[in-house]
């Protein structure tokens, strides 16, 4: 390479020389032939733009417009519904735990006296009472329930005064008494101040109930002290077969009924729909639905318009998304969504030509701004190409001169950072700064980049050397620690070959170097054979460490005597003393009489066991779960007891064994454990575990082992 006037002949300066001087005369040449084609072309291009800008706009509108409507509408119908599901939701709540309470109550009623309760006090209008209410000609004194439901009394009243939705709550009984609870007690008398007997086996929402066997929803019904509209919640109440009342409540429907007259405006409104298809709330003069009475309202599934029926069925079953159907010689955009906990639907509606009138109003303004633009933009385009022609020439000018020195402010300095590179060797790796390398642009950013570097690769260097000392000491470390969690498990078989009346085998196979499953089984005294099977929250060391101590404290307080529930016990208390870092560990203890094979167990949150009959196969017996060792302060365990009949087998597992998965993310589940147990039933719990741990094997393949497997048998042999 030679230099002539101070530029290096094919070198990177002539290279960057050449290509600005290229790119200006393409620029140049572009600019150019553009300029003229575009004068040429304009008038056609604007004409043919204009009219297609105005299909275009005119769809995107209309499809903007449906996409709002799609979004809105569909979405404000879903808060509706959710709304009004969520408010009769509650009311089944309550009235549900209305149910248990008097369900309860009249199972130990021959455990409470009974109370008097009081007839309606017109004093307390205005405040929630609990009043009694009968039939005409039943004498409410005699009865023989209402003294047990009078305890529902102050649950009823600190329903209804703290409900958003309920207005009343009632406990009817079969024997023609009732307890309501409301604020409006003056209502039940007549003028001339005599108590209305109330015909309660004879309304919808008692005999409804019964009808029904379980909580129910009535119809739409006028209130019988006010004019309010509303639905009841209502569920029957049986005693040993035997109905003895039905508990229930009222909703009043008044705001649903307001909301739905608000509704209506200039392009829509909303309707309501109930489980037989009949409109039962909508705007007055809405010209889509008429409200008409249950008896003369017409179901909306079985309507002459297809369409519409279809509509309906599939709003009372979920939410519709958007229809466009033709109603009455119109078309509306519709929306429904399902109100499930009573059957009923929300159903919006917006007519299709009002959605669209703000897409003529558009157009007509875009022509307007459209021929003004184009005006303008012919007057200026005269000017705007004499002032390019101009701006090109000194353009040229400037950028070559300013090519010649940039070329050379970018080469000095890449040329001698080059040589230092070129001279990295050895043990000199460090690449310095140096004063040309300090340009303020990308090759200071690039000779900075190269000095991080190499100071970086002798630090990492050094780094390396120190992980790799420190990596082999972690590693001893943690083959000391698996060494030591193996010897604290029995590991030398046969454990007790002393004894010829049964056979245990054990193994635990870690995820990691160490495991948090531990088992454990020792001889409590000379008949009596102590089983623990346990799982630690999390892997690894931490998991180890509270492995190792749950095992001693579980080893200690079984030796020192008591069921199994009561060591579980001892221990959950030890464990929740100290434990911060909040870990649990899942216990099955179990003693074995080794005299008649009678086992007595307790279960703090582990693994169902298996327990296999004599010449018969294993079966899984689920016994009641205690809590988590370690979860919770002041928890009780229960003891169960089951019989291990002699040529019968115990078999003990941690939930490693049933979830282990394959590379598919499938689990071995339990069904493959059973089976992989009930291949040879009869074999010695060694062999046992050894089938269970190939199957287990051949079922993961390749895939990681997730968590520990740790197994246990014991075999009664005499």
């Amino acid at each position: 390479m030679r230099k002539i006037f101070g530029i290096t002949l094919g070198g990177l300066q002539q290279k960057i020389y050449n290509l600005v001087l290229i790119a200006l005369l393409l620029l140049v040449g572009v600019l150019a032939a553009f300029s003229i084609y575009q004068s040429k072309q304009l008038s056609e291009v604007v004409n043919e733009t204009n009219v297609e800008q105005q299909d275009t706009i005119s769809q995107l509108s209309e499809n903007t417009m449906n996409q709002v409507i799609d979004s809105a509408m569909v979405k404000t119908n879903l808060l509706q519904a959710y709304i009004a599901d969520d408010m009769f939701n509650d009311l089944k709540t309550d009235v549900a735990t209305l149910s248990n309470i008097a369900s309860e109550l009249f199972a130990h009623k021959d455990l409470l006296a009974k109370r008097q309760p009081s007839l309606p006090d017109p004093a307390n209008e205005g405040k929630y009472t609990a009043q009694v209410l009968y039939e005409e000609g039943v004498d409410y004194t005699s009865s023989e329930y209402l003294g047990i439901a009078s305890y529902m009394s102050e649950t009823m009243v600190a329903m209804c005064s703290t409900s958003e939705y309920m207005n009343n709550c009632f406990i009817g009984l079969s024997d023609g008494t009732l307890i309501c609870v409301d604020n409006i007690p003056a209502a039940k008398y007549d003028s001339n101040g005599n108590l209305t007997p109330f015909p309660i086996r004879e309304r919808p929402w008692y005999t409804g109930a019964v009808e029904a066997g379980e909580l129910c929803f009535s119809g739409i019904e006028y209130d019988t002290y006010t004019d309010n509209v509303g639905i009841e919640c209502s569920a029957p109440i049986y005693l040993d077969g035997q109905l003895i009342g039905v508990v229930g409540a009222d909703l009043f429907l008044n705001a649903m009924a307001d909301y739905v007259d608000q509704s209506s405006n200039a392009s829509g409104f909303i309707s309501v729909v109930n489980n037989e298809g009949q409109v039962i709330f909508a705007p007055e003069n809405n010209g889509v639905f008429t409200v008409k009475t249950s008896d003369e309202a017409s179901d909306l599934r079985k309507s002459d318009n297809k369409d519409l029926a279809e509509f309906i069925t599939a709003a009372l079953s979920g939410n519709t998304g958007i229809k466009l159907i033709n109603i009455n010689g119109k078309d509306y955009f519709m929306t429904g969504s399902s109100i499930s906990s009573v059957g009923w639907a929300v159903v919006s509606f917006v007519e299709k030509d009002i959605t669209h009138r703000s897409t003529d109003i558009m157009m007509e303004e875009y022509d307007r701004i459209n021929n003004k633009a184009r005006s303008k933009y012919e007057d200026g385009l005269s000017q705007s190409l004499k002032s390019t022609i101009i701006a090109i020439v000194l353009l040229m000018f400037i950028c070559t001169g300013a090519a010649l020195i940039l070329a050379g402010r970018i080469v000095r300095p890449v040329e001698k950072m080059t040589r230092r590179i070129a001279d990295l060797s050895g043990t000199d790796l460090l690449f310095e700064m140096d004063d040309a390398y300090r340009t303020g642009d990308e090759i200071e950013v690039l000779a900075e980049s190269f000095a991080s570097l190499s100071q970086k690769t002798v630090n990492f260097i050094e780094q390396i050397k120190t992980i790799t000392a420190e990596k082999e000491r972690i590693g001893a470390e943690l083959e000391l620690a698996t060494k030591i969690q193996a010897d604290m498990l029995p590991n030398i078989f046969p454990a007790f070959p002393e004894r010829p009346e049964f056979d245990i085998f054990a193994s635990m196979t870690p995820a990691k170097e160490v495991g948090g499953d531990f088992y454990d089984f020792f001889l409590i005294d000379d008949d009596h054979l102590g089983m623990v099977m346990a799982d630690v929250s999390g892997k690894g060391v931490p998991a180890a460490l509270f492995m190792m101590m749950s095992k001693i404290l579980v080893n200690n307080y079984a030796l020192m005597g008591g069921s199994p529930a009561r060591v579980l016990e001892q221990v959950n208390t030890q464990v929740c003393k100290n434990n911060d870092e909040e870990m649990f560990v899942t216990v099955w203890l179990g003693i074995l009489d080794l005299t008649t094979g009678n086992v007595i167990a307790a279960n703090a949150g582990h693994e169902y066991p298996m327990i296999r009959k004599a010449n018969g196969e294993f079966e899984i017996y689920k016994d009641k779960h205690g809590f988590v060792i370690g979860g919770m302060e002041g928890m009780r365990y229960k003891d169960y007891e089951f019989t291990i009949e002699k040529g019968g087998a115990l078999f003990l597992y941690t939930d490693g064994v049933p979830e282990a998965t394959n590379s598919e993310n499938e689990l071995f589940g339990t069904d493959r454990m059973i089976e992989a147990l009930n291949k040879d039933p009869n074999a010695a719990p060694k062999i046992l575990l050894q089938n269970i741990k190939a199957s287990v094997d051949e079922f993961v393949g390749d895939a990681p082992q997730f968590d520990d497997l740790t197994m246990l048998c014991v075999k009664l042999l005499m």
